[in-house]
Protein backbone atom coordinates (compact mmCIF):
# COMPACT_ATOMS: atom_id res chain seq x y z
CA UNK A 1 0.00 0.00 0.00
CA UNK A 2 3.01 2.52 1.02
CA UNK A 3 5.03 1.47 -2.28
CA UNK A 4 1.93 1.98 -4.38
CA UNK A 5 1.42 5.57 -2.54
CA UNK A 6 4.87 6.65 -2.95
CA UNK A 7 5.34 5.69 -6.87
CA UNK A 8 1.68 7.39 -7.21
CA UNK A 9 3.77 10.73 -5.61
CA UNK A 10 6.59 10.03 -7.55
CA UNK A 11 5.19 9.92 -10.84
CA UNK A 12 3.00 13.51 -10.21
CA UNK A 13 6.29 15.16 -9.23
CA UNK A 14 7.58 13.76 -12.50
CA UNK A 15 4.67 15.11 -14.71
CA UNK A 16 4.53 18.95 -12.77
CA UNK A 17 8.64 19.08 -13.55
CA UNK A 18 7.87 17.88 -17.12
CA UNK A 19 5.30 20.10 -17.09
CA UNK A 20 7.46 22.68 -15.76
CA UNK A 21 9.94 22.24 -18.18
CA UNK A 22 7.73 22.41 -21.20
CA UNK A 23 6.21 25.77 -20.32
CA UNK A 24 9.85 27.19 -19.55
CA UNK A 25 10.60 26.38 -23.00
CA UNK A 26 7.96 27.46 -24.36
CA UNK A 27 8.15 30.63 -22.90
CA UNK A 28 12.16 31.08 -23.41
CA UNK A 29 11.29 30.35 -27.22
CA UNK A 30 8.46 33.08 -27.74
CA UNK A 31 10.25 35.88 -25.66
CA UNK A 32 13.18 35.71 -28.59
CA UNK A 33 13.58 38.55 -30.31
CA UNK A 34 13.74 36.27 -33.69
CA UNK A 35 10.88 34.03 -32.99
CA UNK A 36 7.89 35.93 -35.26
CA UNK A 37 10.62 36.91 -38.15
CA UNK A 38 11.95 33.07 -38.40
CA UNK A 39 8.40 32.20 -37.87
CA UNK A 40 6.75 34.41 -40.64
CA UNK A 41 10.16 32.92 -42.91
CA UNK A 42 9.44 29.52 -42.40
CA UNK A 43 5.63 30.00 -43.19
CA UNK A 44 6.46 31.80 -46.54
CA UNK A 45 9.22 29.66 -47.14
CA UNK A 46 6.27 26.57 -46.74
CA UNK A 47 4.27 28.64 -48.73
CA UNK A 48 6.11 29.14 -51.54
CA UNK A 49 7.18 25.63 -52.08
CA UNK A 50 3.77 24.13 -52.02
CA UNK A 51 2.92 27.16 -54.56
CA UNK A 52 5.65 25.92 -56.67
CA UNK A 53 5.56 22.46 -55.93
CA UNK A 54 7.43 19.44 -56.95
CA UNK A 55 7.01 19.17 -60.46
CA UNK A 56 6.15 16.13 -62.15
CA UNK A 57 8.29 14.35 -64.43
CA UNK A 58 7.45 13.03 -68.05
CA UNK A 59 8.25 9.60 -68.85
CA UNK A 60 9.79 9.06 -71.70
CA UNK A 61 7.23 8.43 -74.03
CA UNK A 62 9.13 6.12 -76.43
CA UNK A 63 8.96 3.88 -73.03
CA UNK A 64 4.84 2.47 -73.82
CA UNK A 65 5.07 0.54 -70.10
CA UNK A 66 6.15 3.76 -68.61
CA UNK A 67 4.01 5.72 -70.11
CA UNK A 68 0.86 4.02 -69.35
CA UNK A 69 2.47 3.16 -65.29
CA UNK A 70 3.00 7.35 -65.10
CA UNK A 71 -0.18 7.68 -66.95
CA UNK A 72 -2.32 5.37 -64.28
CA UNK A 73 -0.59 6.63 -61.56
CA UNK A 74 -1.36 10.31 -62.49
CA UNK A 75 -4.97 9.81 -63.22
CA UNK A 76 -5.42 7.92 -59.80
CA UNK A 77 -3.23 10.63 -57.79
CA UNK A 78 -5.33 13.66 -59.43
CA UNK A 79 -8.33 11.98 -58.51
CA UNK A 80 -7.93 11.00 -55.06
CA UNK A 81 -6.16 15.27 -54.86
CA UNK A 82 -9.64 15.88 -56.36
CA UNK A 83 -11.75 14.20 -53.95
CA UNK A 84 -9.64 15.36 -50.82
CA UNK A 85 -10.43 18.73 -51.47
CA UNK A 86 -6.99 19.72 -52.86
CA UNK A 87 -8.21 20.64 -56.78
CA UNK A 88 -5.32 23.05 -58.18
CA UNK A 89 -2.77 19.53 -57.24
CA UNK A 90 -5.06 17.29 -58.32
CA UNK A 91 -5.90 18.96 -61.64
CA UNK A 92 -1.98 19.48 -62.39
CA UNK A 93 -1.97 15.67 -61.85
CA UNK A 94 -4.88 15.39 -64.39
CA UNK A 95 -3.01 17.44 -66.99
CA UNK A 96 -0.31 15.40 -66.92
CA UNK A 97 -1.92 12.26 -67.59
CA UNK A 98 -3.54 14.47 -70.64
CA UNK A 99 -0.66 14.95 -71.95
CA UNK A 100 0.89 11.43 -72.10
CA UNK A 101 -2.47 10.27 -73.29
CA UNK A 102 -2.43 8.70 -76.57
CA UNK A 103 -6.18 9.99 -77.32
CA UNK A 104 -6.26 13.54 -75.06
CA UNK A 105 -10.24 14.26 -76.75
CA UNK A 106 -11.36 10.91 -75.75
CA UNK A 107 -9.72 11.19 -72.08
CA UNK A 108 -10.96 14.85 -72.14
CA UNK A 109 -15.09 13.76 -72.94
CA UNK A 110 -14.86 11.01 -70.09
CA UNK A 111 -13.35 14.11 -67.50
CA UNK A 112 -16.03 16.22 -68.73
CA UNK A 113 -18.86 13.97 -67.71
CA UNK A 114 -17.57 12.65 -64.41
CA UNK A 115 -15.58 15.91 -62.98
CA UNK A 116 -17.43 18.93 -61.81
CA UNK A 117 -18.14 21.98 -64.38
CA UNK A 118 -15.72 24.45 -61.98
CA UNK A 119 -13.42 21.53 -62.13
CA UNK A 120 -13.18 20.83 -65.54
CA UNK A 121 -12.89 24.39 -66.36
CA UNK A 122 -9.91 24.94 -64.14
CA UNK A 123 -8.54 21.61 -66.36
CA UNK A 124 -8.69 23.39 -69.44
CA UNK A 125 -7.41 26.41 -68.12
CA UNK A 126 -3.88 24.48 -66.72
CA UNK A 127 -3.99 22.60 -70.43
CA UNK A 128 -3.82 26.20 -71.88
CA UNK A 129 -1.21 27.75 -69.89
CA UNK A 130 0.80 24.68 -70.47
CA UNK A 131 0.34 24.77 -74.45
CA UNK A 132 1.19 28.14 -74.46
CA UNK A 133 4.42 27.53 -72.12
CA UNK A 134 5.35 24.43 -74.47
CA UNK A 135 7.81 25.74 -77.36
CA UNK A 136 6.24 24.70 -80.90
CA UNK A 137 9.16 22.21 -81.44
CA UNK A 138 8.25 20.70 -77.97
CA UNK A 139 4.11 20.33 -78.94
CA UNK A 140 5.24 18.85 -82.31
CA UNK A 141 7.78 16.00 -80.50
CA UNK A 142 5.10 15.20 -77.97
CA UNK A 143 2.17 15.07 -81.02
CA UNK A 144 4.72 12.65 -82.98
CA UNK A 145 5.42 10.70 -79.84
CA UNK A 146 2.04 10.35 -79.53
CA UNK A 147 1.11 9.06 -82.78
CA UNK A 148 4.17 6.33 -82.57
CA UNK A 149 2.21 5.19 -78.96
CA UNK A 150 -0.58 4.85 -81.19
Amino acid sequence: MEMSKTIGIAAGVAGTLFLGYCIYFDHKRRKDPDFKKKLRERRKAKKAAASAGPRTTIPNLTDHEEVQRFFLQEIQTGESLIAAGDIENGVEHLANAIIVCGQPTQLLQVLQQTLPAQVFALLITRMRQYGSQSSENERTKLQDMNDDLE
